[in-house]
C-alpha cells in the first residue's frame, strides 16, 4: 500500500518500513523552537520533571519574537528567565531581535525536508513548507523533548489538496488558503495532515507555500505539507537525497478526503469577523469603511508580501485618517525589503514600519485598536480580542488586498 508525505516521514524517523493513521508511535526530534512567551513554563516544568541537561542543545532554538520590543511590565521576566536556561544548558541558538520563529526557522536553515521538528507555537505547521513535518505542541511536552529527545505522536490520516493552473494576477496565496478554510470549515482537518499538490502549487514561490501551511493550522490541521523541489532546495541551501525526493504522496495512498481546485476560479478572499472560515469575497464588502490596515505576521510578513504591497500603493497615499503598520517578519526580510526599493514605497505612501516581530498580530508593539474600530489585517486570525478589544472588527486578507484597503479608506479589491 502506497504512502503519504506524513506517512513516509514518520516511518522513516522511526526506521519503519511503513505506519498506518492511527497508529500511536514515538519518533526522534530533529529540532524543535521555544519561543518568548513559553519559555517560563518550559523552564519550570523541565525542572520539575527532574532533568539535569537538555538531550542535545545543538537542536534546540529559542526565539524572542511575541514580546519584541517588550511592551508590559513582565515582559522582561520571559527574558530573564529564556537567557538564564540557554545559558546554563548550552542554547546556543538564540535569537533576541531578529524576527518571527516560524520565518526563522527555515530563513535560517534550522528545518530541512523530510524533519521532524515541534515548537511551542501552534503556527509550527508552517515549516511543511518545505516538507517537513512540523506541529505545535505545549510546555509540558516540550519539556519532555528537551530531557529526552523523543515524543510519541498519533499518525495523522491525510486530506489531499490538489489544485492546478496559474491564480489570476491579483489572487495570492493568502486567497487560496483562506478559500480552503473556508470549505473544510475550522474544525474540518482536525487531527489531520493537509498535503498540497498540483501545478498550481508547484508553480508557488516557497514563501507562498509558507502561508499555506501556515494557516493549516486554523483548519485544525496537525500539520501541512508540500513536497519539496528546486525551489525548496535553493531556499534550504541543500541538495535534496533520495529520501527527500521521495517526498511525494503515493498514487496508490490511501485518503481520508481530496479536494481539488483551478487556480482561475480563485478571487481575493477575505475572511470576516470574528471567525477564521468566515469567507466572502471582497467585491462583495466593498466600500466597507476602515480604520487601520496592518500588513506583517509569520503568515505574510515576508518579501513577497511587502512588494505585493508596495506595488499597489506606488504613487498612492494611504487614506486619511487610516493608519497603515507595516512589520517584516524578520531582519534579513526587511534588508532586503530596504534594498529592493518596497520600504521606501511604503513609507512613501504613509506606512508606519515597525521592527520585524509578531507585533499587532497578538496585540503587542503598539497598534492595538479599540471599541467600533475596523481593521484588515494580513495575520493568520480574528478572533475577538485578537488586535484590541472585543469590539475590534478584524478582516483577514492578502497583502495586495490590505494595500487596495490602505489607499482607500475602505475595503477595496486590488486591480
Amino acid at each position: 500500500m502506497g504512502q503519504t508525505i506524513v506517512e513516509k516521514i514518520i516511518a522513516h524517523n522511526m526506521g519503519a518500513k511503513q505506519v498506518k493513521p492511527g497508529e500511536i508511535v514515538t519518533v526522534s526530534v530533529d529540532r524543535v523552537m521555544l519561543d518568548d512567551i513559553m519559555i517560563p513554563f518550559i523552564a519550570d516544568k523541565f525542572h520539575e520533571m527532574g532533568f539535569g541537561k537538555i538531550w542535545n542543545p545543538d537542536k534546540a532554538v529559542l526565539i524572542y519574537d511575541h514580546l519584541v520590543p517588550s511592551s508590559q511590565l513582565d515582559d522582561t521576566r520571559h527574558y530573564k528567565v529564556g537567557d538564564e536556561f540557554a545559558e546554563k544548558y548550552g542554547i546556543e541558538h538564540v535569537h533576541r531581535s531578529d524576527g518571527i520563529c516560524h520565518q526563522l526557522m527555515t530563513e535560517a536553515g534550522y528545518v530541512k525536508p523530510g524533519d521532524v521538528v515541534f515548537g511551542t507555537d501552534s503556527h509550527t505547521t508552517t515549516y511543511g513548507c518545505v516538507g517537513a513535518f512540523s506541529t505545535g505542541i505545549g510546555y509540558t511536552e516540550m519539556a519532555a523533548i528537551l530531557g529526552t529527545g523523543t515524543l510519541w505522536v498519533k499518525v495523522p490520516e491525510t486530506i489531499r489538496i490538489e489544485i492546478n493552473g496559474p491564480l489570476p494576477a491579483n489572487v495570492m496565496s493568502k486567497d487560496v488558503i483562506l478559500r480552503i478554510i473556508g470549505d473544510l470549515g475550522a474544525d474540518g482537518a482536525t487531527y489531520r495532515a493537509l498535503e498540497f499538490v498540483g501545478d498550481g502549487v508547484e508553480r508557488m514561490s516557497v514563501s507562498s507555500r509558507m502561508t499555506m501551511a501556515n494557516m493549516a493550522i486554523e483548519a485544525g490541521a496537525k500539520c501541512a505539507l508540500f513536497t519539496p523541489d528546486e525551489k525548496t532546495a535553493r531556499y534550504c541551501n541543500v541538495e535534496l537525497d533520495e529520501f527527500q525526493k521521495s517526498l511525494a504522496g503515493d498514487e496508490d495512498a490511501v485518503y481520508c478526503r481530496r479536494l481539488t481546485y483551478r487556480g482561475e476560479d480563485f478571487v481575493p478572499v477575505m475572511a470576516c469577523p470574528s471567525q477564521v472560515d468566515k469567507i466572502r469575497e471582497v467585491k462583495a464588502l466593498e466600500g466597507l469603511p476602515i480604520d487601520q490596515v496592518f500588513i506583517g505576521s509569520c503568515t505574510n510578513g515576508r518579501l513577497e508580501d511587502l512588494q505585493a504591497a508596495a506595488k499597489v500603493l506606488e504613487g498612492k497615499q494611504v487614506a486619511p485618517f487610516v493608519k497603515l503598520i507595516v512589520t517584516p517578519a524578520s531582519r534579513k526580510v526587511y534588508e532586503e525589503a530596504m534594498a529592493c526599493g518596497a520600504i521606501g514605497t511604503l513609507v512613501k505612501a504613509g506606512a508606519m514600519v515597525t521592527h520585524p516581530g509578531c507585533g499587532l498580530c497578538c496585540g503587542r508593539a503598539g497598534g492595538i485598536l479599540s471599541d467600533g474600530e475596523r481593521v484588515v489585517a494580513t495575520n493568520n486570525r480574528n478572533f475577538l480580542g485578537r488586535m484590541g478589544t472585543s469590539k475590534v472588527e478584524i478582516y483577514l486578507a492578502s497583502p495586495a488586498v490590505a494595500a487596495a484597503c490602505a489607499a482607500a479608506g475602505a475595503i477595496a479589491c486590488p486591480l
